[in-house]
């Protein structure tokens, strides 16, 4: 925080005081920005200097290099003189594939160890741009990207209140929520964000954890049954008959079982060769709780949770399946996609549709919430239930 007061008194657009901490990369090797124009960077020692774009920065020894040359401070916050930073990452020695990542506000770069941290420090109502279009299509009804605007907002002022101790706030992908940037920010996400500036979802005045999913396809789930530590009373289950168009809402898919069987080994369960899985029970919703597998080496008894962390949230998008077959290969087929705590984005568009307003389904989904302007409102943080 220091580096952008140093940075704000030398005449540089600062970052705005509502601002999000977005970790972008963890174990980069190298990081390229661009800029159109020069960039300022602030290292941790107060020195600033004004450099031209392109700059690229890499771990070495006890500090960084930018193009080549050693500096001694083991992290820098790099902010453009004008319009936004475009960044490429590059892991285990290779840089990205992928497009550059464009982004507004200030870049901060660590060194970790032989790799960098790279940190999006941006403003708030910039970072819910970011999230929109990467969660949700921004072809969706505008009431519906109102709704996820203002969740993405809620869920990150939570995390902010609850991580002084942390290096960042949210992390860029599906740990958190995705953001990519200025990447899919249209008309129509601008216009989402703007009507619903600075509104959050509170209960007893303070940010709730707004979790979402893309597809309940039946009652939502109660947040205790997915995350031990999340009792929450706006977080218990609602009908949801209103995602039948998800593309999501009924799949099949199948996993090798020597692949599953390494999986789970390397989750730190003791499996060997699997014979039978067996759903033994149901959450009230009708997911899956707790499974027992036979293999080998006895029985191990797991979370269904656990099953879809250990084989890959996307091959099994839901804990709603049945095991339909096992051979060399494990069949599963099931309904719906993600962990269906909270606000169904899916659900959420067809109430929508129907001509339900943004508050509306929030407060449906999000049982015994208040909507709060948070520029307005003196909020409370929030309290964290004990398991």
């Amino acid at each position: 925080m220091g580096g952008l007061l140093l940075v704000s008194l030398f005449c540089v657009p600062a970052v705005s005081a509502e601002s999000i901490r977005v970790l972008l990369a963890q174990e980069a090797s190298l990081v390229e920005v661009r800029s159109d124009g020069a960039l300022a960077l602030v290292a941790e020692t107060g020195a600033m200097k004004i450099l031209q774009a392109p700059i690229h920065l890499t771990a070495r020894g006890d500090g960084l290099q930018i193009d080549g040359r050693r500096i001694m401070s083991g992290q820098v916050l790099i902010r453009p003189l004008r319009n936004n930073l475009s960044l490429v990452i590059g892991k285990a020695g290779r840089v990205s594939a992928e497009a550059p990542l464009s982004v507004s506000g200030a870049v901060r770069v660590s060194r970790k160890g032989r790799a960098l941290s790279v940190v999006n420090q941006v403003d708030l109502e910039e970072y819910v741009k970011g999230v929109v279009p990467s969660e949700v299509s921004s072809a969706w009804h505008p009431e519906m990207l109102k709704v996820q605007a203002v969740a993405a907002r809620t869920y990150a002022l939570y995390n902010k209140m609850l991580s002084a101790a942390r290096e960042y706030d949210v992390v860029a992908t599906i740990q958190d929520q995705v953001y990519r940037g200025r990447s899919g920010v249209d008309r129509r996400v601008e216009e989402a964000v703007e009507s619903t500036r600075g509104i959050v979802v509170t209960h007893l005045q303070a940010p709730i954890y707004a979790a979402f999913s893309s597809t309940a396809a039946g009652p939502t789930e109660d947040a205790v049954n997915v995350w031990a530590n999340k009792d929450l009373p706006y977080l218990k289950g609602v009908e949801c008959p209103f995602d039948l168009e998800s593309p999501y809402y009924q799949w099949r898919a199948s996993v090798k079982i020597e692949q599953m069987e390494q999986n789970l080994r390397l989750q730190g369960f003791s499996v060997g060769t699997i014979a039978t899985i067996t759903p033994i029970t149901y959450s009230r919703a009708g997911r899956v709780s707790r499974l027992r597998i036979l293999h080998s080496g006895g029985e191990t008894v797991l979370r269904g949770e656990d099953l879809r962390k250990a084989v890959g949230y996307t091959v099994i998008p839901s804990t709603q399946f049945e095991v339909e077959s096992i051979g060399a290969e494990v069949v599963f087929t099931g309904y719906g996609a993600g962990h269906a705590v909270g606000l169904c984005q899916w659900g959420a568009k067809e109430l929508a549709e129907l001509g339900y307003s943004y508050s509306s389904i929030l407060q449906y989904y999000y049982p015994g919430t208040e909507l709060h302007n948070a520029a307005r409102s003196r909020l409370m943080t929030p309290v964290i239930p004990t398991p």
